[in-house]
């Protein structure tokens, strides 16, 4: 992968709250639910419901809202393009963890099963 330490700083700047509108207008316009939407983000990060509100309502940069997440051990199974850059690729930690929950957000959208999108044996 290039040096994308540019966009890689964007990122972490960049809060969950201000893309969490667009996760849910898109699974929402392909016929999912906001509880598929949490249960996909509560997988990936181990948060409850409470603290996925806390941290939207606090507006955490994605540095602080992946930085306290227990990431599922499952995650490194998330393989694929997104944004024009192979996730299992991406060098900046952060930045693949970003680039994980786009890959199950778009996932969901498709219409994929749920225990495909939380890679269940």
């Amino acid at each position: 992968m290039n040096d994308t330490s540019h966009h890689d700083e964007r990122i972490a700047k960049m809060t969950f709250a201000s893309v969490y509108p667009h996760y849910l207008t898109k699974v929402e316009k392909k016929g999912r639910t906001k509880d598929e939407l949490h249960q996909v983000i509560m997988w990936l990060t181990g948060y409850d419901e409470k603290k996925l509100q806390e941290l939207i309502e606090k507006k955490v940069p994605f540095e602080q809202f992946f930085k306290s997440a227990d990431l599922n051990l499952n995650a490194q199974l998330i393989t694929g393009v997104i944004c024009g850059y192979r996730v299992e690729d991406i060098q900046n930690p952060l930045t693949q963890q970003v680039r994980y929950l786009d890959k199950l957000v778009d996932e969901l959208a498709k219409g994929r099963k749920m225990e495909k999108i939380l890679r269940v044996s």
